[in-house]
């Protein structure tokens, strides 16, 4: 292993929370490397919706009016179809913030933007296709520490030290596993199977979901496809295979509302994602601390987990830009960050997993379209009732702003 590399603060991960917290503290003045496993952003099929309450930091952080030039769509409001009948269930347009819409756009945009914001500071590293692999631990008496990790890049094995290691890789976490943290897995009685669509003329997206047969469809705008989301049962997907790929073009082929999807030529082109709702006890160590997905793995209902990965990160750097400049971050600043954020994840989990207990267990145990419910139908007839869940989706619990001051 070469000589270890040196920094103030290391991120192992380069989704939302990781390339978000190294930006912010890289822009509050501490030297920061971002690891990324890959050699480039681009996966399909993970979340890619930028809610109003992440636009707002964009705004705050002065780079709104550049990122909305990336291709995205806007949505201000949220709807459902159950059966036949479409409704009404979240009004954005009565928001707090400078963005009154939520913006859809492939997460590989995003953190490409992010990075290329990232790279004009000169306390932001980023070291694409560079994998950590474990944690370095410190022992001199009383004081047990993490004081870095290694990781495997292009190059070969290194090791990076720093006074702050983050753990923003993701809710599969090795560097979570590494420090032997105690998660509590909160459990999801669904699975999502993901695939594209080609796009055709005069089609219409589903943001919220279509409801057909004891079934949950959703279909994502790509401009020129639509990504869509299955909702099954989990641990159901080989029942769904051995049914065969003529069965499942049908089933799809109705909740897209078309005669055929031939497009789907086989299971290979069908994602799946094993849903899982948990979070850590504590987040963090002497030296470490996780964020994001590391630290909560949220549902995919409502599309809220990148927007809590960036308050995370948001949270992190507003918490612990000084002390990290100033190279004295201590176990108690670390804890702060967590307090601050504790609230909102259980808060989001627990409407999380109300919606998938109540209303979607049941519905796909039944395979029955639901009965549209009568608050649905208030809503429609009251207006005004829409802003409550789109407060909710849009600002989520305790919105984080930026703190922090650019570094001269």
């Amino acid at each position: 292993m070469s000589t270890p590399l040196t920094c103030t603060c290391v991120v192992a991960g380069g989704g939302p929370a990781g390339v978000m917290a190294g930006f912010l503290l890289a822009r509050a003045g501490v030297d920061t490397i971002v690891l990324e496993k890959h050699a480039d952003f681009f996966r399909d099929f993970r979340g890619d919706t930028i809610h109003p309450s992440t636009l707002q930091v964009m705004a705050e952080l002065g780079l709104l009016d550049e990122f909305l030039k990336v291709p995205h769509d806007e949505v201000r409001y949220g709807e459902a179809e159950i059966g036949e009948e479409k409704f009404r269930v979240a009004d954005l347009s009565h928001l707090p913030t400078r963005c009154k819409f939520i913006a859809f756009m492939p997460q590989w945009d995003f953190l490409n933007f992010m990075a290329a914001q990232g790279k004009k500071l000169p306390r932001f590293r980023l070291m694409m296709d560079t994998e950590a692999t474990d944690l370095v631990r410190q022992r001199n008496g009383q004081d047990d520490r993490f004081v870095g990790l290694t990781a495997n890049a292009p190059s070969g094995p290194i090791e990076i030290r720093a006074d702050l290691v983050i753990g923003a890789d993701g809710r599969h976490s090795r560097l979570r596993d590494a420090a032997g943290l105690e998660v509590d897995d909160i459990g999801a009685p669904m699975d999502v199977l993901w695939l594209r669509l080609e796009r055709r003329p005069g089609e219409d997206h589903a943001v919220l979901g279509r409801f057909i047969d004891g079934r949950f469809f959703i279909m994502l705008d790509r401009h020129d496809y639509w990504q869509c989301g299955l909702i099954i049962r989990k641990g159901t997907f080989d029942v769904v295979k051995n049914a065969g790929i003529a069965a499942f073009r049908t089933r799809v082929a109705q909740f897209a509302k078309r005669d055929n999807v031939d497009e789907i030529k086989s299971f290979d082109d069908v994602k799946l994602l094993t849903v899982a709702v948990d979070r850590l006890r504590e987040w963090s160590r002497p030296g470490l601390l996780f964020i994001g997905d590391a630290a909560h793995a949220m549902s995919p209902i409502g599309g809220v987990g990148v927007n809590l990965a960036v308050q995370d990160a948001v949270a992190a750097a507003n918490i612990l830009g000084e002390p990290l400049r100033r190279r004295a971050v201590t176990p108690a600043d670390l804890h702060r960050v967590q307090k601050r954020r504790s609230f909102p994840t259980w808060a989001t989990q627990t409407v999380q997993v109300t919606i998938q207990n109540r209303v979607i267990d049941p519905m796909l145990a039944s395979g029955k379209t639901p009965k549209p419910p009568a608050l649905l139908r208030l809503m429609q007839h009251w207006p005004w009732l829409q802003r409550i869940p789109a407060r909710v989706l849009g600002l989520g619990f305790r919105p984080e702003h930026v703190r922090t001051s650019p570094a001269p």
